[in-house]
Parts: structure tokens; C-alpha cells; sequence
């Protein structure tokens, strides 16, 4: 007698997720949506579904999931445990999307640079080369302190590998189905787009020897000078940690106060400036300048502000005291970021260029704000040797300002500044920009990102 083994038939379920939280899972040709506020929220309750499913057969169940990640075949068991189904192949995402959908995706991507200038050649090396005979198949080049080395008999502590010696880890998946999974207990390797942004975060995260100032640039108001000294800032602050200060450094009626937290007083750099050489001095502590400046409680920066209610001639700042307070600046902070006024001829904004480590041109995707931008590149390349140096490691930020704008704005004015730039990074519009105080974690995800990106650019030239 011949024993035949009963091969269980697998039901076919179908599911997709959406970003806005929509999805829908199919079983066997029957489709039941799923409504959700997001994506994280409808991936749970695709999951209670297909668990509940494989709790009635009282067997694991086959699922192809399809979502912004890409498609995946998983085996969900009646417990609720989840595990990449070993006999189909995963299919991610690749990067452009498909005509389907592209037609949901947001108008504006969360990051798109331009080609950075041609990398300097590099400077030669100290030994000069060593260009060994050709051997067959082997091209090489070998410096001449190596090619000496090899003669050399290696000392025991060289030939021995340091018990010290450990391999970096990577870090499992947080985010997509990858992160779903990692969170069920299997561990995922993380997509291509979470290194990227981990990269990010490592980049802004960082510390320099010395204090560095950015300054951000334009010479046209309401080009979005304001909103990226702010959330500049904040990316800084809160994947660095503290030291991070925002300084207003306008003549005529700057607004940073306007868009950050107010703290317990009303002080400006005018109440700073007759204190600054108390503050240099020896006995100085790090908390006087709260009687100064304002802290931004949530993204962990302080703003040190101008006097917008007063007119220009009543608060007039002189070169010498744009040092003063830079002094002091450089002394409490190690990231200082300037918002600056419109007149590039001022004396006050060009002893600021002169303090500056980094240059950051703001913009819209208006033509004249993005034509502002360009001019003032141009005319520090013509200033002098370091104004020219600022000016190619430039990062330009182009913010979608206006929400009738299209991607193709956005990438028209990313792309006009190259060859002028070191890089140009996007932010789409978001309307927590629009008006108020601005912070951080009132902006959608893509923005974000968005800005993590454009604080990576910044990280670079740093």
C-alpha cells in the first residue's frame, strides 16, 4: 500500500498598503479594505487579519505583500509570527517609481540634489610612487615607504591581530516591512533609502574641533532665510546636542524672534552687546547668557535676537560689534547660524561673510528670489579669494514656498544653480512653514527628511 502525503492547499491572500493608511487585504478573491490614519497603523491591522485567518485553517498562510517598500512574500503563522517565505523572491522597490504610483506621489520629492562641482584634484602624496615591473594580469602602483616595508622583517606585536580588533554591526531595519519584521523578531537588514537617512543623521550628529558659523544667505526678502536658519538649526541641535545657536544679525527688522519661543525675558543683542567683555572675561559662566538669549525648548537650540519693533537707525550694529558678539558666540556655542539681512553692501553683512566657515544661499522656486541667490554667489566669487572659496562650497536650499508649485519647479531652480554650488537639496511646502513659530516636529515626515538631508550638505563642508 502506498502512502501519499496530503499537501496542504494555501488560500492566496493579496496585501497592499498605502502611505495614507489605506489597504486592502484579499483572500481568495474576496477583498476587505482597511482604513487607517497611516501606513504603520495599516500594516498592523493587514496583519490581525491574516493572523486571524491562519488561526481559523489552524496552519501558516501564504501573504504577498505589496506597499511603497516594494513586494514581499512572507509566511504568517497562527500565532501571529511572521517569516519571509523561502520559495519566491522579495521584490523592492526601485527608484523610480511606477506610472501608477507616480501619479499619488506628493508634487514635491523630499530630496533632490544637484551634481556637486568636479572634486579637486588631490594633492600629491609625500613619498613619491613607486611603479613596480608589470606582471601579467596585475597592473599596480605601490608607494616607495611600502614597497621598503616588505623587505623588513614585521615585529611580533605587527604579525599578531589585536584581540581589540571587532567588526562594526550593523543595526536591523526600523522602518517599512523590513522593520515590521525586524519587530516580529526577525532580524532585517536595513533598505537602501533607511541608510541613506542613517547616514544622515550620523553626518548632522557629529562634532568639530572649534566652533563653526553658517550663515544664511539671499539678498531678496521672503526668500526663506528665516524658516532655514531655524530648522537648520533645529536638525543640529537635536541629533547633536546642545551648542547650537541661531543669531540674527539684521539691521532692519529681523524676524527670527518672531518664528522661535519667546523665553522668560525680552533681551536682544542689544542688551548683550555692553556685556560682552564681562562675558569674555575669565570669570564667565555659560549660563549668564540666558539673560540673553531665548532657548527653544523642544529643538534645543537658542535664538539671540535682533530688535524688529525698533528702527534701523536706533539699533545700528557696526563691523566691530558683528566681532563682539561673534567672540562671545564662538566662546559659549560650536555651531553658530546667522540669518541675515537683504543689503549685501552693509558693512554689518559683510563682516559676517568674513566670520563665516559655511554659506548657505535660501530660496523659493520664485524666479527672482532664486535669481538673488545666484547674483550674490557671483559677486562674492569677484570679492576676494576666501568670498570666492564660500561661495563654489555653497549649499543652496530651495524651499517650495508657494503650494501651487510642480517638482519640475523645484528642479529647474536646483538645477540653475550648478556649476555655481557645491550642492542644492529641496524641501517641499509644508504648511506648518507658512506662518507662527516654526518647530521641527510640527512638520510632515518628508520634510523632515527633506531637512536632514539639506543638514547633511551642511555637515559636508564643515
Amino acid at each position: 500500500m502506498t502512502n501519499t502525503e496530503t499537501v496542504p492547499t494555501w488560500p492566496k491572500i493579496d496585501a497592499l498598503t498605502r502611505e495614507d493608511g489605506s489597504g486592502e487585504v484579499t483572500i481568495n478573491g474576496t477583498s476587505h479594505p482597511i482604513e487607517t490614519n497611516n501606513i504603520d497603523e495599516a500594516r498592523s491591522a493587514i496583519l490581525a487579519r491574516i493572523t486571524d485567518t491562519a488561526a481559523k485553517m489552524q496552519r501558516p498562510v501564504r501573504v504577498t505583500t505589496t506597499g511603497p517598500d516594494g513586494q514581499w512574500p512572507l509566511i504568517v503563522h497562527p500565532d501571529g509570527t511572521v517569516e519571509p517565505d523561502p520559495e519566491t523572491e522579495p521584490t523592492p522597490a526601485t527608484a523610480d517609481p511606477a506610472p501608477e504610483e507616480a501619479a499619488q506621489a506628493p508634487a514635491a520629492p523630499p530630496v533632490n540634489q544637484v551634481p556637486p562641482l568636479p572634486a579637486q584634484t588631490p594633492p600629491a602624496p609625500s613619498a613619491p610612487l613607486y611603479t613596480g615591473p608589470p606582471q601579467p594580469g596585475n597592473e599596480w602602483v605601490r608607494s616607495t615607504v611600502a614597497h621598503a616595508a616588505e623587505d623588513q622583517p614585521q615585529s611580533r606585536r605587527a604579525a599578531r591581530q589585536s584581540f581589540l580588533t571587532q567588526e562594526q554591526v550593523e543595526e536591523p531595519a526600523t522602518q517599512g516591512w523590513r522593520g515590521l519584521l525586524t519587530r516580529t523578531g526577525i532580524r532585517m537588514t536595513p533598505s537602501e533609502d533607511e541608510r541613506a537617512e542613517r547616514a544622515d543623521v550620523q553626518a548632522v550628529s557629529q562634532h568639530w574641533p572649534g566652533p563653526r558659523t553658517i550663515a544664511i544667505v539671499n539678498g531678496k526678502g521672503g526668500a526663506g532665510k528665516t524658516p532655514t536658519t531655524v530648522l537648520l538649526a533645529a536638525v543640529f541641535a537635536r541629533y547633536g546636542g546642545a551648542g547650537v545657536l541661531t543669531w540674527d544679525n539684521n539691521q532692519t527688522r529681523g524676524t527670527l524672534g518672531w518664528r522661535t519661543e519667546q523665553g522668560p525675558h525680552e533681551a536682544t543683542l542689544l542688551e548683550l552687546l555692553p556685556q560682552v567683555d564681562r562675558l569674555l572675561s575669565t570669570g564667565a559662566q555659560s549660563a549668564d547668557l540666558a539673560h540673553y538669549v531665548h532657548h527653544q525648548t523642544r529643538d534645543r537650540f537658542d535664538v539671540l535676537r535682533s530688535k524688529p519693533m525698533a528702527l534701523a537707525h536706533e539699533q545700528r550694529v557696526e563691523p566691530s560689534d558683528v566681532d563682539a558678539i561673534h567672540a562671545v558666540a564662538a566662546k559659549y556655542y560650536r555651531l553658530i547660524f546667522i540669518d541675515s539681512g537683504n543689503d549685501e553692501s552693509d558693512p554689518m553683512w559683510l563682516r559676517m561673510i568674513d566670520q563665516t566657515d559655511q554659506l548657505v544661499v535660501a530660496t523659493t522656486t520664485r524666479d527672482d528670489h532664486a535669481e538673488a541667490g545666484a547674483l550674490l554667489l557671483e559677486a562674492l566669487a569677484e570679492r576676494d579669494e576666501r568670498s570666492a572659496q564660500l561661495a563654489s562650497r555653497a549649499v543652496v536650499i530651495v524651499n517650495q514656498a508657494d503650494p501651487k508649485a510642480v517638482t519640475s519647479d523645484l528642479a529647474r531652480v536646483a538645477n540653475g544653480y550648478s556649476g555655481l554650488a557645491r550642492a542644492a537639496v529641496t524641501v517641499p511646502h509644508d504648511p506648518a512653514m507658512v506662518d507662527g513659530v516654526l518647530r521641527y516636529g510640527s512638520l510632515r515626515p518628508a520634510t523632515q527628511r527633506a531637512w536632514l538631508a539639506a543638514g547633511a550638505a551642511v555637515a559636508s563642508g564643515l
